[in-house]
């Protein structure tokens, strides 16, 4: 538990135990991981709280003062591409990667005790609590597992058994971790526009050549790097390749870091630019089609996103109901005060929606994996659907839980300057909101998935056990938003498509925290949900007085019990 204080004293939460401070997450984690697995990891989850609120925070404050450097030449004239990376960031690699097994969890037995590979809930569930804590390590963390899936859907077995054992390993020391290396100056969202060369070798072996941008986790082991390897243009002419940091002679590879990056937020971890310079790579899936292989890493990638973007605002919600209800102002804690209420059941409704479209889209997501066409085509719509809105959310929920903090809120020594630009980040990598919403409407109109959600959202009403009254604005919501997202992709309409993500997002999530009231047992959910239906789908007249107050105290009193 946190120390004791000072009476007057700042409020400080470290030391707070993340996972027992969240009053739903038991619950929701219960009801989303399946049982026998959930009564195994309680303990893990419960470690992971008490660390991500104490220790971890402290590691990830000193690591985002003491972000990685670059070395470019040895003492002894030698050049290289050298990234050190402060202590604290090398602890925290040791817990995410060797401790808790997060991007070996998905894809071997033995993590934490556990003799399969888990479900996709168990990972986004610790990585939920591991981002309160660190956000820039998450990436590398996410690279790597996702590299690892795509490896073993479409690499040649050969490569994927040279590979996997050190991807998937819990030997912090034999560890290899993975990253992606598309983004160059001229093919940012525009992957078509690739420039990086791939040559073909008298003796089979593939050679890259050119500048790739924007590469996180720059001196991972192992990359998955977009190239051109026909006479073609545009993505037909792109193939994917595994680029290893050494050769198959034991020398390292052929390509240099240029730089390493000033970032706004994940100052953490080593994002850089990177020159082949005919380094050795190996071909991944059929040549010619690299982006559509691409596409599975880049779709983890953006689930990853809205997880952590999830997190984050868990994280500012918890410190924003930590410190109003001891900060006093005018003889009465801040919680007590009408405008902090209503501030605070804000952020919790955009929190609480991410977390639910966080499991929702983990629940599709195995299903998938397990060969059902149904949940793919929801996997297809939910991950960019979430990477869109949670990504958005979490700049408007940081900042405003800066400023229930007040002044110290802005200050380097609290946690609220580093979720304000980590949060950032989300909206901007692996695709930026107006890509990503547009993806949405491909997915409606090229994949088929808006059906499929649809039924999905009616079935999980079923679920909700809401009597008539109650039920339909529900059914309104989801066949409102629905027609909408049909009539914006079909044909394509480019100015509707953000609206049209948001709109199936705000269904979504509504339908989704309905269900959960009643299947976690967890009845002020229900109010969470109705609020999204109050503010984020039916039409409001700006000045009219408010009539949500009986939902904002049902929402808020059902999670300031901890505090």
């Amino acid at each position: 538990m946190f120390a004791a204080q000072i009476a007057g004293a700042i409020p400080d939460s470290r030391g707070l135990d993340l996972y027992r401070a969240d009053r739903d997450a038991a619950a929701l984690f219960g009801y989303y991981v399946p049982g026998a697995l959930f009564e195994h990891l309680e303990p893990h989850f419960a470690r992971l709280g008490k660390l991500a609120g104490g220790r971890l925070d402290e590691l990830a404050s000193l690591a985002d003062r003491n972000p990685p450097t670059l070395r470019l030449r040895r003492r002894t004239g030698e050049d290289c591409s050298i990234v050190d990376k402060h202590p604290a960031y090398v602890e925290m690699e040791r817990i995410a990667f060797s401790d808790f097994g997060l991007a070996a969890l998905s894809h071997r037995g033995g993590v934490l005790g556990w003799p399969e590979p888990m479900h996709p809930a168990a990972k986004y569930a610790l990585t939920y609590l591991f981002v309160q804590a660190e956000f820039g390590l998450c990436c590398p963390v996410s690279m790597t597992d996702s590299l690892t899936r795509t490896l073993k859907r479409y690499g040649d077995p050969a490569l994927v058994e040279r590979f996997i054992a050190r991807l998937t390993t819990l030997d912090f020391d034999e560890l290899t971790q993975g990253a992606m290396f598309m983004t160059e100056q001229g093919a940012g969202s525009d992957v078509g526009a690739t420039a990086t060369r791939a040559d073909l070798q008298s003796d089979g072996t593939w050679r890259l050549f050119g500048d790739k941008w924007f590469c996180s986790n720059a001196d991972a082991d192992l990359a998955m790097v977009l190239a051109r390897s026909e006479q073609v243009a545009g993505l037909k002419g792109i193939s994917l390749f595994l680029l290893p940091k050494t050769r198959r002679d034991g020398l390292p590879n052929d390509f240099r870091i240029l730089r390493l990056k000033d970032k706004l937020g994940t100052r953490s971890m080593a994002s850089g630019e990177i020159r082949l310079e005919g380094a050795e790579a190996y071909l991944v899936g059929e040549r010619g089609r690299g982006f559509k292989q691409m596409a599975d890493m880049i779709n983890n990638s953006r689930l990853s996103n809205g997880v952590r973007a999830a997190g984050l605002m868990r994280r500012a919600t918890t410190e924003a109901l930590f410190i109003a209800c001891r900060r006093e102002a005018f003889g009465r804690r801040i919680v007590e005060l009408p405008l902090m209420r209503r501030q605070l059941a804000k952020m919790l409704v955009w929190t609480e929606q991410a977390r639910t479209m966080m499991f929702l889209t983990a629940d599709a997501l195995h299903r998938a994996d397990r060969g059902d066409a149904e949940a793919a085509k929801l996997a297809r719509i939910m991950t960019p659907l979430i990477k869109f809105r949670a990504c958005r959310d979490a700049r408007r929920v940081t900042g405003d839980a800066m400023e229930v903090r007040g002044g110290c809120g802005y200050i380097e020594e609290w946690s609220d300057p580093r979720l304000v630009r980590d949060a950032h980040l989300g909206s901007i990598w692996e695709g930026t909101s107006n890509i990503v919403a547009l993806d949405v409407l491909r997915a409606i109109a090229r994949d088929d998935a808006l059906p499929a959600i649809k039924r999905r959202l009616a079935a999980m009403l079923d679920e909700a056990s809401l009597d008539p009254a109650q039920r339909a604005p529900f059914e309104d919501a989801i066949e409102r938003a629905c027609t909408f997202a049909n009539e914006a992709a079909a044909p394509v309409n480019d100015t509707l498509a953000r609206q049209a993500a948001s709109g199936l997002y705000h269904a979504t999530t509504a339908v989704g925290l309905a269900r959960e009231a009643a299947a976690a047992r967890l009845p002020h959910r229900l109010a969470l949900a109705e609020l999204v239906l109050e503010h984020r789908l039916r039409p409001r007249d700006p000045l009219a007085p408010a009539k949500d107050g009986a939902l904002i105290e049902t929402a808020l009193t059902g999670v300031l019990t901890p505090f």
